[in-house]
């Protein structure tokens, strides 16, 4: 595995797959410049999903003609209640892809107790992948998530899947338990969306690239990730050929990272450390209600994270962007903004925090700051 990954969510030309119709010779001329020039940096690893609209399709020309010895091609199913169901999804993969097997399958999107039960289940959506397995449908079965810290670790250290695609970036550090978990049983780590759910750092603020100095906020990112042990390969979702260039520089810093890193992470933790008073850095989450047991399902811990972040680094687009997906995204990022709930609902949930009337005050701020128009999700399954 290369330590990037040529990821198929942003070069594909559209999400409505069906009916087909034909691409745009620019678009698919694009998608071919972008996978060669992966391979010439050696990042011979390509991931796609089934929910990545046209992708799959638009790889299958480019890939017939690329001796299949020089990549690893991953794609991505959900499971399903039905088995069944879930086989002609694959099946449907592997012809879009025109390819008789994949190197790595993904079940995509173990994000709560339902789908959990549906792949792991005795003759569920892991039990048929093992019998592609054996058949050489595919080589490795893992997993991708936006599930729970405590769901991604229970399933990790279940130790049946190969490898698990999840988020873990600066921003975001709460699965390095399931990192932990996954070394234990000899798991493959592949870090999903470091650029878009990691900060949007295409667009970062100017007080972060200030504070990433002498660094880009992206190609900080991508080396902080990488300087992990624990972390084995990162996807670079391309749009274009000179989307990876800022990551294949971070590559090349991997040997200075000692003398790189310590300098650039200090000043983050001390804008932190600025932006939010020690009381509330140190307890914020401390009684703080799952969603699902949230007035109207509005959830407080992902409002109050964004807001921490808005403050601390300007990531107020960030921030409002992912504020107004909520309820948008299903299992994928559950739970609700805050609508029109008032402080009277709020109060009785937030009385095991710290510091309830903190809470309370800051939940309002967040809404006051980032609530605006609800934002479509591009892909289905991301």
């Amino acid at each position: 595995m290369p330590v990037l990954t040529c990821g198929g969510m942003r070069f594909q030309h559209r999400w409505d797959e069906d009916p087909p119709r034909p691409i745009p010779a620019e678009n698919q001329t694009n998608l071919e410049q972008t996978i060669h020039r992966a391979l010439e940096h050696g990042i011979c690893h390509i991931e796609t999903a089934r929910g990545y609209g046209t992708s799959e399709a638009q790889l299958n020309p480019v890939l017939q003609k690329i001796p299949r010895d020089r990549f690893i091609l991953q794609t991505k199913v959900a499971p399903q209640s039905n088995p069944d169901e879930f086989e002609k999804i694959f099946q449907t993969s592997l012809s879009r892809l025109g390819l008789p097997w994949v190197d790595l399958l993904s079940l995509h999107g173990i994000n709560d107790r339902e789908t959990l039960d549906w792949s792991l289940r005795p003759g569920g959506c892991l039990d048929r992948a093992r019998e592609w397995q054996k058949k050489g449908l595919c080589r490795w079965v893992g997993f991708s998530t936006h599930g729970s810290p405590e769901l991604v670790e229970e399933v990790v250290t279940g130790g049946r899947l190969d490898y698990v695609n999840l988020h873990w970036y600066y921003i975001f550090q709460e699965h390095t338990r399931s990192l932990v978990a996954a070394q234990k049983n000899d798991m493959g780590v592949f870090i999903i969306s470091p650029n878009d759910k990691g900060g949007m750092l295409y667009k970062p603020p100017q007080l972060l690239q200030t504070l990433t100095q002498p660094l880009t906020p992206m190609t900080f990112n991508t080396l902080f990730c990488l300087k992990n042990p624990l972390v084995h390969t990162l996807s670079i979702g391309a749009a274009r050929p000179n989307d990876f260039d800022e990551h294949i520089l971070a590559t090349q810093k991997l040997a200075q990272e000692k003398q790189i890193l310590p300098a650039i992470e200090k000043k983050l933790q001390a804008r932190w450390e600025q932006a939010l008073p020690a009381e509330w850095r140190n307890s914020w989450e401390q009684g703080l209600p799952p969603w699902s047991k949230c007035p109207k399902e509005a959830n407080f811990r992902e409002i109050l994270r964004l807001h921490n972040l808005a403050l601390a680094y300007d990531l107020v687009d960030y921030a409002r962007m992912r504020y107004n997906l909520l309820g948008q995204g299903g299992h994928w990022f559950p739970g609700q903004p805050l609508g029109s709930l008032t402080p009277e609902e709020m109060k009785p949930h937030l009385t095991k925090c710290t510091n309830p009337q903190e809470t309370l005050r800051r939940l309002l701020a967040a809404r006051d700051l980032l609530a605006g128009e609800k934002i479509s999700r591009l892909s289905k399954s991301e």
